[in-house]
């Protein structure tokens, strides 16, 4: 009686007080009375989409519970659903072996002799890939669209007598196949004269940035990174990213925001790999402004720090957000092509590891290919796209388990049995929650039944919207899924068990 006491005077507070988060923070106290009242969560159905800003006088165990109705918004679940996405490094680096211009290579450079935007979709979506990402700039500045910013584009080159859109015939080529199209913009750019002229450069960016969201029809992703090789003695350059935010939500609402944008962020390397505990439920955000950075430094987090979303840390945060993670990697060792890298294409080994350290840890995958000068992707890259493709719809098109589809809402110490297909052989099984209805599990276990006698198969911490886990070949009549530990009551949508053949 005490807690409902105090909800009361604070609500009472709260009605005197003028201030714009009057209704949120008094949904939130409704919510918590709800919880209270409840004994448990069964009945609260309240949900908060991508962001949540504690109140402060919250507890701590509070504070995680809530932390479990956090969950994305439309776009960020439409994203997540993708699982495999590719990035073309394609520009004025192909012709020069760079992988970073100066931004003062010529122009006449870029001539792709047998250019085919269509082989590029094809050839991704025949592996498995649901959309691709093109770097319309990258930070030498050369853009592959006739932009009216500047002559530094396809328009000075000889490819088509500078008639040429790279950005065009993708999208076209993506349209015409049912692919989902985004871009990369480098907001560092070597090559323009106002870079370091924050106010001055800042419109020369969003006039770019307003010409790929108009005149491309739908974006599904735009993408920027934090790279910057200026040096403490280079042009200091201050961006307005909450102008660039206005202007891809107002022109593209269905896209999201990557890496420096607040919908989807960097897993912290290049090499492939999620985290074994991945929560996508994180008070870190993209350090866009001081008061973020601050909060950063404060909680001693960044984009590659192992714990993002741990207990410990959500009890310290202020604010927690839907920011989930992606996966970048290349198919070669540089992003752009070389060809003296044409043995060094990975092994059909190498990215099915990287899929399920990816994908398989509530992540999405960002595979780069880049095509080579002809404007094709090498036939090496094709070949191993192809391998890779079949191994995981072989894979995951076989189905082990009778009745794993069946949707479970599951307490911490609860456990299902599932039935194996008489006679079949499993190595790997898959997890799914429902993560519109939040992100919960913190810990699991997955037995079979073998010989009549239950053994530990494997074990994980956190799922999320997909989590893989392989073990050893097993001839396991029923498999039995325990959630050890969990936020609030968890929501299984999946329980998949296959056989993936060894590489």
């Amino acid at each position: 009686m005490v807690f409902l006491f105090v909800v009361r005077a604070k609500i009472v507070t709260l009605l005197t007080t003028d201030n714009d988060e009057l209704m949120r923070k008094i949904a939130i106290l409704i919510f918590i009375l709800t919880l209270i009242i409840s004994g448990c969560s069964q009945r609260a159905n309240t949900y908060f989409e991508k962001e949540l800003s504690f109140p402060e006088f919250v507890t701590q165990d509070q504070k995680v519970k809530l932390a479990a109705y956090v969950v994305p918004t439309k776009n960020q679940i439409e994203w997540q659903k993708l699982e495999l996405t590719a990035f073309i490094h394609f520009g004025i680096n192909t012709f020069t072996g760079k992988e970073w211009g100066d931004g003062n290579e010529d122009p006449e450079l870029f001539n792709p002799t047998a250019f085919d935007a269509e082989q590029w979709v094809t050839t991704l979506q025949n592996a498995g890939f649901k959309m691709i990402i093109l770097t319309a700039k990258h930070h030498d500045g050369f853009c592959l669209w006739p932009t009216n910013t500047t002559s530094y584009s396809v328009a000075s080159s000889p490819w088509k007598n500078g008639n040429g859109d790279i950005v065009k015939e993708v999208r076209d080529a993506c349209e015409k196949h049912n692919m989902k199209f985004g871009v990369y913009l480098s907001p560092w750019d070597r090559n323009a004269e106002s870079y370091g002229d924050s106010p001055v450069y800042n419109e020369f960016f969003i006039q770019q940035l307003t010409e790929l969201l108009s005149n491309y029809g739908e974006i599904h992703e735009v993408w920027f990174d934090g790279a910057n090789g200026e040096g403490p003695n280079g042009k200091v350059q201050e961006y307005n990213w909450s102008r660039f935010y206005h202007v891809i939500d107002s022109l593209q609402p269905t896209a999201v925001k990557a890496i420096m944008g607040n919908d989807i962020r960097w897993v912290g390397n290049e090499s492939g790999l999620g985290r074994e505990t991945e929560w996508s439920v994180t008070p870190l955000q993209p350090g866009i402004s001081d008061a973020i950075i601050n909060e950063n430094i404060r909680l001693n987090i960044t984009t590659t720090a192992e714990d993002l979303g741990s207990r410990d840390l959500i009890e310290k945060s202020k604010t927690i957000y839907w920011y989930p993670s992606e996966v970048d990697v290349s198919i070669r060792p540089g992003w752009f092509f070389h060809a003296e890298e044409n043995q060094q294409v990975k092994s059909l080994r190498e990215l099915v590891d990287i899929y399920f350290q990816s994908v398989g840890m509530n992540s999405v995958l960002l595979l780069n290919v880049p095509p080579d000068k002809r404007g094709r992707i090498h036939e090496i890259d094709a070949e191993r796209l192809r391998q890779f493709g079949v191994y995981i719809n072989n894979t995951f098109s076989d189905e082990k388990l009778t009745d794993g589809e069946v949707t479970w809402r599951a307490r911490a110490g609860d456990s299902r049995e599932y039935n194996v297909i008489p006679g079949e052989t499993i190595n790997t099984v898959m997890l799914q929650e429902d993560i519109q209805k939040g992100q919960r599990v913190e810990e699991f276990t997955v037995e079979g039944l073998i010989n009549n006698e239950w053994r530990e198969l494997t074990k994980g911490t956190t799922i999320g919207y997909k989590r893989l886990l392989r073990f050893p070949d097993t001839e396991a009549t029923k498999l039995r899924l325990t959630i050890t530990e969990t936020r609030d009551n968890a929501n299984i949508q999946k329980f998949g068990a296959y056989y993936a053949p060894k590489l």
